[in-house]
């Protein structure tokens, strides 16, 4: 197996042990990470987000398949299956996409389907608005704001 291909296994390993310090291991620390859920995050943002998420989970359960890397690159599609805040079971497939730098993640980009995920874990509402645009960006806006107070420590 290549090094970047255990580096993908040793982040969603610690992943689904809830260890977002391993997790953060695994970055560099000016690490761009992007999901349609939380926008572009640099650096320490996305460590936090991880310790946010992970904190925060209930019966959190990461599966994955298709993990390939090589020097430059690499990919994986995971599967999270947990309950939303709203007391929704949610069951998520990624894609996500990395570069390497030095032996650390330097780019992680997860893509999913947000019109899926608003109808698993909001609902109603998700199943209506869940595929337009403002919604999207009034997700981001409530992600983003969940992991300012979470940094602030509030």
């Amino acid at each position: 197996m290549h090094p970047n291909e255990q580096l993908i296994a040793r982040f969603y390993d610690a992943f689904n042990r809830l260890d977002a310090d391993e997790m953060v291991a695994c970055y560099a620390p000016d690490v761009t990470f992007e999901d349609p859920a939380f926008g572009v995050l640099h650096g320490a943002e996305a460590g936090s987000m991880w310790r946010m998420l992970t904190g925060n989970s209930q019966g959190l359960e990461i599966t994955t398949r298709d993990l390939a890397a090589n020097d430059t690159d690499g990919r994986v599609h995971w599967t999270a299956k947990y309950t939303f805040s709203t007391g929704r079971p949610v069951v998520n497939e990624i894609d996500a996409t990395f570069t390497f730098e030095n032996g650390l993640i330097k780019t992680h980009v997860d893509d999913f389907d947000m019109w899926r995920w608003s109808r698993q874990a909001l609902g109603t509402s998700g199943l209506l608005l869940g595929w337009l645009p403002f919604f999207h960006a009034k997700v981001q806006r409530t992600a983003r704001g969940r992991l300012d107070k979470h940094q602030a420590g509030t």
